[in-house]
């Protein structure tokens, strides 16, 4: 599968959860399968998505927060890991989608392919942590770390997407920060 069509298969299980995308493809890809108020766009802040994840999880206890990563983004912000592991927030959902590459920006090879995150976040401290590698262990992984405490680890691995990217997020980041604090506020 690919990473586009792995977001969409977690996108299709959210209803109220507050997502915070990485930037780059991730984001474009989660707008174009599913925007809404709640979905929090990076732009231009590779590596931070988990870290401000983590801060809306723990000051919004009662609001279930996913974090959609990548694997470069994850392994440029590898300090997250153990900060989520031992602040241990019950409500957070980590899912990075592991192509093995910046797609954004090339499809550079990243070091995904020779550092398993999933072992890395067990060993951080996460209480569930879950790999998937086609629809049907994505869905049946996402079912299992959804209904159980946090923080969860789903690592998806998949493939760089073919053919043209999704449309740039079209809102500017004023209105991404406005409408997510809304839909915070009302979690």
């Amino acid at each position: 599968m690919t990473t586009r069509e792995s977001i969409g298969i977690v996108a299709r299980k959210l209803d109220r959860e507050l997502v915070v995308c990485t930037t780059g493809y991730t984001c474009r890809d989660m707008q174009a399968c599913s925007d809404r108020p709640g979905n929090f766009y990076m732009i231009g802040s590779m590596g931070l998505a988990a870290s401000l994840g983590l801060g809306v999880a723990l000051s919004k206890p009662g609001a279930r927060v996913v974090v959609f990563d990548g694997d470069g983004a994850a392994l440029m912000g590898l300090g997250n890991l153990p900060a989520i592991g031992a602040l241990a927030p019950a409500n957070l959902i980590h899912v990075v989608f592991d192509n093995e590459v910046f797609a954004s920006t090339g499809n550079q090879p990243t070091y995904s392919g020779a550092v398993s995150l999933d072992r890395l976040a067990s060993a951080a401290g996460y209480r569930q942590v879950a790999r998937a590698g086609t629809p049907e262990e994505l869905s049946q992984a996402w079912d299992k770390i959804d209904h159980g405490a946090g923080p969860a680890f789903l690592l998806v691995k998949c493939r760089p997407d073919e053919g043209p990217p999704a449309e740039r997020v079209r809102l500017e980041p004023e209105q991404i920060t406005e409408r997510f604090m809304e839909a915070v506020n009302a979690s």
